[in-house]
């Protein structure tokens, strides 16, 4: 349990020998700047395990640094533990100071084996945090309203730092509202820069204001690629001490960086914040799942189609809340961008990392990334001495894992992922007769109904003068996307390829599909230029539109008007094939139901065949110049053909000028205006920037549990309700609350950008939560999109209206849920947007990890059902009134307790408080994390 530091001799009581290593005296205590940031972080731990601190000479005399080595406990035990749970294991010993980490978690860390079963706490300090700007621009906007909390509770403002080094990546979403053009990334830039004008403006004011915090500027790249090419540490030396890099990040797929050898998963932004506030994060000691990899990928197996063959594995063995950590002899024919891949995909298969360890490919990949031959040498001496290295030429000793699974990587096959989840795979040679069952299909994640008479229709129509024509199954976005495979030159290359063996027969994409390129970094563009590969991605539509967030998060732009009047005029279920890791139904555009997700050569290969409706063993893809038929084995490069290629044009230079911009910015960038005060100027007029609301009447005294008393269903969902479905993302429809908000103010349509670049608004947040016009509310009887009954009246209103009116009311609302609640990307508004709209519980069979964490943050109480009982099964229809039993006094909930919810029809049912630790019932009771970490900041203070 946290409790304040009250002053540097506090603290050298607590850990002895501290003060006189690191110079604590010399530190103002009052203003936590950078370099008292790093000595806490590094260093407070060590005094408990003093014994074990160990000099790491370099062989030519001298030293690295020194290390808190784990050989030197001399425990048996350490030798059979994953490698991920050792990274765990050295930062509770380097941090254990028997008070945020004690002793106890070292113990229940080194008897993994025993205690992984039964979900032990345990504290967990990464050595860093990572945001991207769209969580990035609430968390400062979170942390200027909390200076201005403690200014008006007497403490200094000022003491709002990053505890922990922070690092920023501005990938800015990218709106593809330029596709086709030989400046679209240029010109979308700039559409980008006036959009977001004030947003980027106050993320410079944050880089100022704030100490401890990297700003990567707009234009660099996605923030997982940047985070794997130029950001991970994978060993950090501060202050003459080396410990692995670790990181939480406010997007889940953080864990890419997972596949060089660094342990970093994904967290809410509200976790977030509370780490760079120097929080402990309470997590349950996780199993991990061994996955053995053995032999190699055969020719024309991509890393796109083993990522999505793992995924499915992962999903059908069960991994929520646990690691995953690869070994065996596959490994070593495994480049570290195929590593990254399937480490990015770690939240489909739901597992909390999907870990690499470091071996030489890994130090391999950091020499071709530009890391210095100093740092790689360092890097590999620390691993191997603190037993973090696997070297395949030496005999390993067996560890142990919690369950065991194995792939051949031979076996694995080409295939696709969809039309609505990224785990429903389906083998390349089956995709048209599973196309057609989806057809058939009852409406389901793989089923649409289209009546037999209907399934074969034409739509024809005029495309700027030419013909043009839609069918179920045509393919109206193309998109090779920045997240899951753009940090992967081998399919990056290969999409080139079959872009110019395309070109050279005279195959050509359809005009009226929108195509689109966002690389993850500068890197991929330089290498695509020098291989000459670029200009027949052109030929093909496939321009660099930008190297952020595109299609994937339903940034594609507006359809033509021509396509988007065949598709809603005709009912025609139009598909989109996109490269990213990401296709739940309504996330890629509105009027594209069927998304399958592909490598980036299949995506080339799919749009020039124009159709998702297609045998590519059997069927030809289109007739060339010569008029012959074109299939598929005449576009697709081989292997040999991809890794010359690669070998060719993949360079380190590449690597060290793009990163070397970094530091420089961009004009637009640096052209932008920065106040220099250290509390931000809030704007009452901003459409933008809003001061959080979180914090205005907080007061020393923690409120303590909140009785919840005859609340109203606000929303009755059945299973795999996603964040995607509850957080406002994607574009901003013109008939929906927040559009409304925004007209009212001034903003025309074409000015009203996307959910993502406005979350420093909670005004506009939280009329988007629960927008989803694909949101399927059981109280609606069958009707699909973002409204409710308010059950008072009966009325059919939007979701935030009939919240209003229940808030005016003082009338408290619940939510009513099946399994999976909250899966999908970590998204803080998740949780902030609810709790903004009065939610005070959200009772469901099962919650996807990090959501169920957030909205312990925001002071929503997760409740589970029993097992087999779910709403329908109890006969609830929501209808009811819910008063949910929980103690008054917080000491006497214990984690994970029954607690017994009453209704006013009589009916009553036992369910599980999903507070699963100590420290969240202690969030829970200062009302949130950030309100908690408020008030024991000020206590220190004082």
């Amino acid at each position: 349990m946290y409790k304040a530091i009250a002053s540097p001799l506090a603290l050298r009581e607590l850990a002895p020998g501290f003060s006189s290593r690191v110079g604590f005296e010399s530190v103002a205590f009052a203003r936590l700047g950078s370099s008292f940031t790093r000595r806490i972080t590094t260093m407070a731990a060590g005094s408990c395990f003093e014994e074990i601190v160990t000099s790491l000479p370099k062989p030519g005399g001298g030293e690295y640094g020194k290390y808190y080595s784990l050989p030197a406990l001399n425990d048996p035990r350490i030798d059979k533990l994953p490698y991920s749970i050792r990274i765990l294991l050295e930062s509770a010993i380097r941090n254990c100071d028997n008070f945020q980490i004690t002793k106890n978690d070292v113990q229940t860390i080194i008897d993994w084996e025993k205690t992984s079963s039964k979900l032990a706490e345990i504290q967990f300090k990464p050595a860093r945090v990572l945001l991207q700007d769209f969580t990035g621009v609430p968390a400062i906007v979170d942390l200027a309203s909390m200076r201005d909390a403690m200014a008006k509770l007497h403490g200094d403002p000022n003491k709002i730092n990053p505890l922990v080094p922070v690092d920023l990546v501005i990938d800015h979403s990218v709106q593809v509202d330029v596709a086709r053009s030989e400046n679209a990334i240029q010109a979308n830039m700039e559409l980008e820069f006036q959009r977001n004008k004030e947003r980027f403006g106050f993320l410079r004011w944050g880089s100022t204001a704030f100490h401890n915090m990297l700003i990567v500027p707009p234009g660099s790249g996605i923030v997982h690629q940047v985070n794997l090419e130029y950001l991970g540490r994978v060993v950090f030396k501060t202050n003459g001490i080396l410990y692995p890099d670790s990181v939480v990040g406010t997007d889940s797929h953080t864990t890419m960086i997972n596949g060089l050898g660094v342990a970093g998963w994904g967290v809410g932004g509200i976790e977030a914040e509370a780490a760079m506030l120097g929080q402990p994060m309470s997590m349950a000691l996780p199993g991990v799942v061994g996955f053995k990899l053995s032999r190699k990928l055969c020719n024309g197996v991509t890393a796109t189609d083993l990522v999505l063959t793992v995924t499915q594995m992962l999903r059908k063995h069960g991994v929520v809340g646990k690691f995953v950590e690869f070994y065996g002899n596959g490994m070593a024919e495994l480049a570290l961008a195929d590593r990254a891949t399937i480490a990015n995909m770690s939240p489909e298969y739901g597992a909390t990392m999907g870990f690499f360890p470091v071996d030489h490919v890994t130090l391999q990949y950091l020499k071709l990334t530009g890391r210095s031959d100093e740092t790689v040498a360092m890097v590999e001496a620390y691993l191997r001495a603190n037993k973090l290295f696997v070297d395949y030429s030496e005999p390993e000793i067996e560890r142990v894992y919690s369950s065991y699974l194995e792939l051949d990587l031979a076996d694995v096959e080409p295939c696709v992922s969809g039309p609505k989840r990224p785990h429903d795979r389906v083998p390349l040679k089956d995709m048209k007769a599973d196309w057609h069952s989806c057809l058939d299909n009852k409406v389901s994640f793989k089923g649409y109904a289209v009546p037999k008479d209907l399934q074969n229709q034409v739509v024809n129509f005029s495309f700027h003068g030419q013909p043009a024509e839609l069918k179920h199954g045509s393919i109206v976005i193309a998109a090779i996307t920045s997240c899951t495979n753009t940090s992967n030159p081998t399919v990056m290359l290969a999409s080139g390829l079959v872009a110019k063996r395309a070109c050279e027969l005279g195959l050509e994409v359809k005009p009226w599909i929108k195509t689109s390129l966002a690389p993850g970094s500068g890197v991929v563009t330089k290498y695509l230029l020098k291989s000459g590969l670029q200009k027949y991605l052109n030929q093909q539509g496939f321009n660099i539109v930008g190297y952020g967030c595109t299609t994937c998060i339903g940034n594609s732009g507006d359809l033509d008007e021509t396509v988007a009047s065949a598709i809603s005029g005709n009912d025609i279920i139009a598909a989109a094939v996109l490269s990213g890791n990401r296709n739940f139904e309504g996330r890629v555009h509105s009027l594209v139901r069927a998304n399958y997700l592909a490598s980036p050569p299949l995506v080339v290969a799919y749009a020039l065949a124009g159709t998702v409706d297609i045998d590519f063993e059997k069927e030809p893809i289109g007739a060339g110049k010569d008029g012959k038929n074109i299939y598929f084995r005449d576009i697709w490069p081989s292997s040999e053909e991809i890794a010359e290629v690669v070998q060719s044009n993949v360079l380190p230079d590449m690597f060290k000028s793009t990163y070397e911009a970094i530091t420089k910015g961009n004009p637009m960038w640096n052209e932008l205006s920065v106040p220099t005060s250290s509390l931000y100027s809030w704007d009452p007029n901003s459409t933008y920037i809003h001061e959080a609301p979180y914090f205005k009447n907080i007061t020393m005294t923690p409120p303590g549990p909140q009785s919840v008393e005859r609340a109203y269903c606000l929303l009755n969902f059945g299973d795999s309700i996603t964040t995607d479905h509850i957080s406002p993302a994607g574009s901003i429809h013109k008939n929906s609350p927040a559009a409304k908000y925004l007209l009212e103010r001034g903003v025309v349509p074409k000015d009203f950008n996307s959910y993502g670049s406005r979350r420093g608004n909670d005004e506009v947040m939280t009329r988007g939560t629960f927008a989803n016009i694909r949101i399927v509310n059981k109280l609606l009887n069958g009707e699909v999109g973002p409204k409710t009954i308010h059950i008072p009246t009966g009325e059919k209103l939007s979701v935030f209206d009939a919240a209003m009116r229940y808030k005016v009311k003082g009338q408290d609302t619940i939510v009513l849920a099946g399994a999976e609640y909250g899966s999908g990307s970590s998204r803080d508004w998740a949780a902030k947007g609810p709790m903004l709209l009065g939610v005070k519980a959200v009772i469901a069979k099962s919650f996807e990890r990090i959501h169920r964490s957030n909205l312990v943050g925001m002071g929503i109480i997760p409740l589970c059902f029993k097992p087999g009982e779910d709403a329908d099964s109890l006969g609830l229809t929501g209808h009811e009134r819910y008063t949910i039993q929980l103690p008054s006094n917080i000491s006497e909930i214990r984690p994970c307790q029954d607690v017994t919810i009453v209704t006013d029809t009589g009916k009553t049912f036992t369910c599980k408080v999903r507070f699963d630790t100590e420290v969240e019932l202690t969030y829970y009771n200062h009302g949130g994390i950030l309100q908690y970490v408020i008030r024991n900041l000020i206590q220190s203070h004082h």
